[in-house]
């Protein structure tokens, strides 16, 4: 089938709101080349579990399609529609299962060796669209703090190396109370600005307790049940001799019903995540710190958020993947605090890479601290760079700094 094919009967299996977003773009969807709609289509099918940042995104190329006379919409999509497909691709359903034909096509392009153009046909397209319709700002400067080194020892090895040049090291800082603090003035935005899902607290262990309100919460252990479900497939699929691609298209299927996740609504689309991370993530199901660093890219570049709070705890030691993959039961963990240190500074440095690519970056503040320690490191517009002060400071006013 080719889009100009398509019909409002196609979408009757999408979710409702998906199925609303393909009938009312049914016009567009007829004018694209089939070596795009169907990825444009991957989007629409998941709009229901997606966030409002990610819905904003799906809307736009709509309507910035919409508004393109034929021939400008062609020139548009001139780079998909050079690309050489086989005809083998037309009888896949694209409509039904998406996310099948992009696997498909990936692999044709690559054996075709044209991955590439279609690369640059991608960037362009997004790229395109953003400077016609450009994201909204963030309503409040965004800001997100991480905690690192929790139950570690003093690191003999400088911290935050990769992060200093760009803000100022505070090596005097008073620990006391220092995440309550964090919490609390984490939950005092999500207060004064309660968007939905635009203010996060994620944990690599057991969360502090009470969680801030109004916030949302991913943390490692309450995890541990979906966990082991997603592991438990994974170990039955490699038992039954399911190669890479076979266990990766099994899980990017998963619900949250599978996994044991109830809920509608807010919480459906909270659930869809929490699967995503633990499904998609390398590691993230064994490892803390894996689990913590794949979380807080994947909340910066999805939910895009306003207030994001990252705590890195102390992680198994370093084992294959296929050694805590084909374990048996769960057996009683030997943690390395020390390694998780390394794992967790690094995992600041992304951390802060990742919301520089947000809209609003130059607004935006970054905050890190060695937990329960006197080490901490701030990026923000009122801070200078490459800088050490050895002033006495809490942790509220290092977080006064970023406002």
């Amino acid at each position: 089938m080719q889009p100009a094919q398509l019909t409002a009967e196609h979408f009757a299996a999408y979710p409702p709101e998906a199925r609303q977003v393909a009938t009312r773009g049914l016009d567009v969807l007829r004018r694209l080349p089939l070596s795009f709609v169907p990825l444009l289509l991957a989007e629409v099918a998941a709009y229901d579990s997606k966030f409002p940042a990610e819905r904003q995104e799906v809307d736009a190329q709509f309507s910035f399609m919409s508004a393109l006379s034929l021939p400008r919409l062609k020139e548009v999509m001139s780079r998909f529609e050079r690309l050489s497909l086989p005809r083998e691709l037309e009888e896949v359903d694209w409509v039904g299962r998406p996310g099948e034909f992009s696997e498909r096509l990936s692999a044709h392009l690559w054996t075709t060796n044209q991955i590439a153009d279609f690369r640059t046909a991608a960037v362009e397209f997004l790229n395109t669209v953003r400077s016609a319709i450009p994201p909204p700002e963030p309503a409040v400067p965004r800001l997100s703090i991480v905690v690192i080194g929790r139950e570690a020892k003093e690191s003999s090895d400088p911290l935050f190396r990769k992060l200093r040049p760009h803000g100022t090291y505070f090596s005097q800082v008073d620990p006391a109370n220092g995440l309550r603090i964090i919490l609390q003035r984490a939950a005092s935005r999500a207060k004064a600005s309660p968007v939905p899902f635009a203010h996060w607290y994620i944990d690599g262990g057991t969360p502090a307790s009470p969680a801030p309100e109004g916030m949302e919460l991913l943390a490692y252990r309450q995890l541990d049940t979906v966990r082991d479900s997603v592991v438990a497939r994974l170990r039955s699929m490699i038992r039954a001799g399911a190669g890479t691609e076979a266990r990766r298209s099994a899980l990017m299927q998963l619900t949250p019903e599978d996994v044991g996740l109830k809920g509608e609504g807010h919480e459906r689309v909270l659930n869809y995540f929490k699967v995503a991370v633990l499904s998609e993530g390398s590691g993230t199901q064994f490892f803390s710190t894996t689990f913590v660093q794949w979380a807080a890219r994947e909340v910066l570049r999805r939910a895009q958020p306003l207030t994001l709070v990252a705590r890195f705890a102390p992680r198994l030691t370093e084992r294959s993947m296929n050694e805590a993959l084909m374990e048996g039961a769960r057996t009683s963990p030997v943690l390395d605090a020390e390694g998780a240190l390394v794992d967790a500074d690094m995992g600041a440095y992304y951390t802060w890479l990742n919301q520089t690519r947000l809209t609003g970056a130059d607004a935006a503040s970054f905050l890190v601290w060695f937990e329960d320690r006197t080490k901490a490191l701030i990026i923000s517009p009122k801070t200078a760079r490459g800088v050490e002060s050895q002033a006495t400071v809490n942790l509220s006013q290092l977080i006064d700094l970023t406002r």
